[in-house]
């Protein structure tokens, strides 16, 4: 809730017009307690959840032939069956643990000193502020995902995971209720070590989620903006990981590959890309131009 009755008083607070975008902020926000605003996170977590990965989802069952070059695994097919049953077990971890998670975590955030008030911050500071979370946030899962891959971890909780070895976009959270609890601390340790505004923090938890989304699709399209940012895994890189299943020690980093390069753990996937780059040479010299090794499309440019 913000200090002011009328935008008069914040123009007078601030000593300057306000923006258009503020003078929005101030309508919507004026009046209502932040801990409603920050509430706000529960409705985007449940669109995006529910509607990113619809798009492709129905393409890849009506027109599987129009995104087949894509597929990064083209000999798995997923029912429809198969992405009901992932979305409704998304829904129920999202109903009882992430949704209890968004609205007794309101004291943490505001604590950490997540404002809601003006100015709103300038597009140079949320966009420095983002880059930090995705930093932060990619080490941190970096690391509680190797060790889910150990032995215990694997077994007792990250293999529900990985049940959809050719993962698609609603499997993006498909995981263990204790996994989504521990892989969402990490999320929350950027905006406290440098505190944002409300907007930035839907914006950082949205665009978090969309990469998910992307990373799991299961596709490899050559038009995706992701592919120009630098150190960037993306669907690819991920999909290896997924590919290989439990025994994968490759790829555990979320978003970036840096991680990964760092500690050794993208050796294997090194490997398989130079194994596909040779094969893949090879069927081309004696005319097989359309085609897949161990079930992995190579009908596009390995990079």
């Amino acid at each position: 809730m913000l200090p002011y009755a009328t935008l008069e008083e914040a123009e007078a607070a601030l000593g300057r017009s306000l923006t258009a975008a503020e003078t929005l902020w101030f309508r919507y926000s004026a009046r209502m307690p932040d801990y409603l605003v920050y509430y706000h996170n529960i409705i985007f977590l449940f669109v995006i959840f529910s509607l990113a990965p619809l798009p492709l989802a129905l393409i890849e069952l009506r027109l599987p032939a129009a995104v087949s070059p894509f597929k990064l695994q083209p000999k798995v097919r997923h029912s429809a069956a198969s992405f009901f049953r992932c979305y409704k077990d998304v829904m129920r971890v999202f109903i009882f643990v992430v949704g209890p998670l968004q609205l007794t975590s309101y004291p943490t955030i505001k604590f950490v000193g997540i404002r809601t008030g003006l100015p709103l911050p300038s597009l140079w500071e949320a966009a420095a502020q983002l880059v930090v979370y995705f930093l932060v946030e990619d080490y941190g899962n970096y690391w509680i995902h190797r060790l889910m891959h150990g032995k215990w971890g694997y077994e007792k909780i990250h293999h529900i995971h990985h049940e959809f070895t050719a993962p698609i976009g609603f499997a993006a959270p498909y995981a263990h209720w204790a996994e989504v609890l521990l892989l969402g601390i990490p999320s929350f340790v950027g905006p406290a070590i440098a505190p944002c505004h409300m907007i930035t923090f839907w914006l950082w938890i949205a665009l978090r989620q969309l990469e998910a989304i992307e990373t799991h699709s299961g596709f490899d399209f050559p038009f995706t903006p992701t592919k120009f940012i630098p150190f960037y895994g993306g669907a690819e890189y991920h999909d290896y990981h997924h590919y290989v299943g439990g025994q994968s020690q490759s790829n555990f980093a979320s978003v970036f590959t840096y991680c990964d390069y760092l500690y050794g753990t993208d050796k294997g996937y090194r490997y398989h890309k130079a194994c596909l780059a040779k094969l893949k040479e090879e069927q081309w010299r004696n005319g097989d131009r359309n085609g897949e090794v161990n079930g992995f499309s190579y009908n596009k440019k390995l990079e």
